[in-house]
């Protein structure tokens, strides 16, 4: 049977990969909720591996949302100046912090979350996955947008348009944990180049590892 003439049991082929990555710690060092929404705003264009770098000297001086709401743009300057996007994402912060005030605040379903200042979809995800909430979407960061469209389930470079895509082929019990097991494949194994095709579980639906696989 030839694989790439007909459409994939993409539920079967991710259930696996899910299950490959499921106990894998999430690549922000959060420690809270105020953490991690904290940290999700910050790493919008920027790297996980820096944001982890430089807010534990953050949480030191704001360890909660009530700290951060009483802080001067100055004063978060100092701490978040090398920060892709900063200006932008310190007002973000002080908005966030005046509308919450406290961390029981923070809230945790989509509708509220993409309220907020600087939170959009893959944020809202990423938060309510890691809230143990129930799943209104699929987390689509870059590396999702890259490798959904490789493997075949998605097309284009819109991640609302990819994630519309994979919400319709997949069952609502998977979305919460899709988006970042796929998203741990593209950091692993399927990297911008040099993919690595001879480690990747799904490879044998994957028409663009058949085409490039050496």
């Amino acid at each position: 049977m030839d694989l790439f003439n007909e459409t994939p049991d993409w539920s079967a082929a991710l259930r696996t990969l899910i299950a490959k990555y499921k106990d894998k710690p999430h690549p922000l060092h959060y420690k809270n909720m105020y953490q991690l929404l904290v940290m999700v705003v910050l790493s919008a264009q920027d790297s996980d591996a820096h944001i982890n770098k430089i807010t534990p000297a953050f949480f030191d001086k704001y360890p909660n949302m009530q700290a951060l709401s009483k802080a001067t743009t100055a004063g978060l300057l100092e701490y978040l100046a090398e920060v892709r996007f900063h200006s932008n994402k310190i007002a973000w912060l002080q908005e966030i912090a005046e509308t919450l005030q406290e961390d029981k605040n923070i809230p945790t379903t989509m509708k509220e979350l993409v309220a907020l200042k600087g939170v959009g979809r893959k944020s809202a995800n990423v938060i309510m996955r890691e809230a143990g909430k129930k799943a209104e979407g699929i987390l689509v960061d870059l590396h999702v947008l890259r490798v959904a469209p490789r493997i075949g389930i998605a097309k284009g470079k819109d991640a609302t348009k990819i994630e519309k895509e994979i919400m319709a082929v997949l069952p609502q019990n998977m979305w919460g944990e899709v988006g970042m097991a796929i998203s741990f494949l593209g950091r692993e194994t399927c990297r911008p180049t040099n993919p690595k095709h001879n480690e990747c579980i799904l490879s044998n639906i994957c028409e663009y590892c058949n085409q490039h696989k050496n």
